[in-house]
């Protein structure tokens, strides 16, 4: 993480929504449902080890969070009911994820479709 990256200055979980709602200190802030982020976790189980070895999520829509806690002060560990764990969700990823979360969604949405696979949103 940059000196001059944004730092979260809350996050605040529903889980009646299912959203994680992330403000950072320039001012954005951004509604991240569970499913979007266990889709794009930044673990190695989701992203592989590189950009050609991303394994597509499926059947992750009815997915909680059961807990998100702390890693130093640059990240947060998101526990999710599946059992998935392994992601740390640093600053600079929650806030590219927030940034980019249209077209990384559109993105996961296609690949499910190519895939043979059905969502809600297709």
């Amino acid at each position: 993480m940059s000196s001059n990256s944004p730092v979260p200055t809350e996050l605040n979980y529903d889980a009646a929504t299912r959203l994680l709602t992330v403000s950072f200190d320039e001012g954005s802030v951004f509604e991240l449902s569970a499913e979007y982020l266990r889709t794009h976790s930044p673990s190695a189980e989701v992203q592989g080890h590189g950009p050609e070895s991303y394994k597509l999520q499926i059947g992750k829509r009815d997915i909680k969070i059961e807990k998100i806690e702390p890693v130093g002060r640059y990240a947060v560990c998101i526990v999710f009911d599946d059992g998935h764990d392994s992601g740390i969700f640093s600053w600079d990823w929650l806030y590219s994820l927030g940034t980019n979360q249209n077209s990384n969604w559109q993105k996961y949405l296609a690949a499910l479709k190519a895939a043979g696979h059905k969502h809600p949103e297709l």
